[in-house]
């Protein structure tokens, strides 16, 4: 299939090369309908198709943004990808999508990376915050940028962000109000704000009930299945609780395996809780309670917010609140006494 170039879009029509290009980028001041016609009528015909590349070095867009996540294994990551791609495609833009694996390192290369690529904008969900180092390397190269759900505590950052204190607040009393005080933690990663956010907010419901937590209650799950099925499994054997809030889905499914494998019934013996509202809470059986994070909406908003600051317009960052959804993992704390 022959592959025409703006040239022979001029040569055929009878117009410049310059007339032809200001048609192609919307730009027809001074021209007449006609001469526009004529033109797009050549283009159909000839079913050009512009190289992006090439029109970016004139416009200085590329039309594409590019969405640094940082682990897409994570269920919570490909939801809030997809809200980003649509509402990304609803404006004309293409996402490159990058996996940091949760190092910086491999953060900044893509950040070069999408510089390369002239991306018109980037949005960042670090492994916990902009560094300074990739600061600089976006505000050296004007690229604009929008943190997403990671980086709160980086002050002059724009971003979407989830009140995660809240969340773990909200985790800990609905399981306090069904009775439970013999509660553990499965927490994420130590140098994560918003897992250690996720725990003072549980922490401080407990405080509020003044419901006590041996420190070896809690366990470090790393945001991953396999480590939480691990702590979860040790644990669960060695220590009687009745309940259990996992700081993520992810970990909560490895809880689920460790007391099936120990013959602990969910929720009759144990009351389990998530967060993030991943769709696979709804497969478990039983269907997990979870505090809900709109990750969709979220990657929706995110992109709104980076194509405001593309184009110079004024933004300021948005706040989501968490909210409780109860399904059959969590239950009333059943008569019983423990020896």
């Amino acid at each position: 299939m022959t592959k025409y170039t703006i040239k022979d879009i001029a040569r055929e029509t009878g117009y410049s090369i310059s007339t032809v290009s200001r048609v192609l980028n919307n730009k027809e001041e001074g021209m007449s309908k006609e001469t526009r016609k004529r033109i797009l009528e050549v283009v159909e015909e000839m079913n050009y198709r512009p190289n992006q590349f090439a029109r970016g070095l004139i416009t200085k867009q590329s039309n594409m943004l590019g969405l640094i996540v940082p682990n897409i294994s994570n269920p919570f990551f490909p939801e809030l990808c997809r809200g980003a791609e649509d509402e990304a495609v609803n404006n004309g833009y293409s996402l490159i999508i990058c996996n940091s694996d949760d190092q910086s390192s491999k953060e900044e290369r893509y950040i070069r990376l999408l510089k390369e690529q002239q991306v018109d904008g980037v949005l960042l969900a670090s492994m916990n915050k902009l560094t300074r180092e990739n600061e600089g390397i976006l505000t050296d190269s004007q690229i604009p940028y929008i943190l997403v759900d990671r980086g709160l505590d980086v002050s002059t950052a724009t971003g979407v962000f989830m009140d995660n204190f809240k969340g773990g607040y909200l985790a800990g009393k609905h399981l306090i109000e069904l009775g439970h005080q013999k509660i553990g933690c499965m927490t994420g990663p130590v140098d994560i704000t918003n897992s250690n956010n996720r725990l003072k907010g549980f922490l401080q419901a407990l405080k509020e009930h003044d419901i006590p937590i041996p420190s070896h209650y809690i366990m470090n799950g790393n945001y991953h299945m396999e480590d939480a099925y691990d702590q979860a499994k040790q644990f669960l054997a060695n220590n009687e609780v009745t309940a259990l809030f996992a700081s993520n889905d992810l970990m909560a499914c490895g809880v689920y395996r460790a007391a099936f494998e120990l013959d602990i019934s969910i929720p009759n013996d144990l009351s389990v809780i998530g967060f993030d509202d991943i769709p696979f809470g709804e497969v478990l059986n039983p269907k997990l309670s979870t505090i809900r994070q709109n990750t969709y909406q979220i990657g929706k908003e995110s992109v709104k917010l980076l194509i405001k600051k593309i184009h110079n317009e004024p933004v300021e960052s948005l706040f989501y609140e968490p909210t409780l959804v109860v399904r059959k993992s969590t239950t009333k704390l059943p008569e019983r006494s423990f020896s």
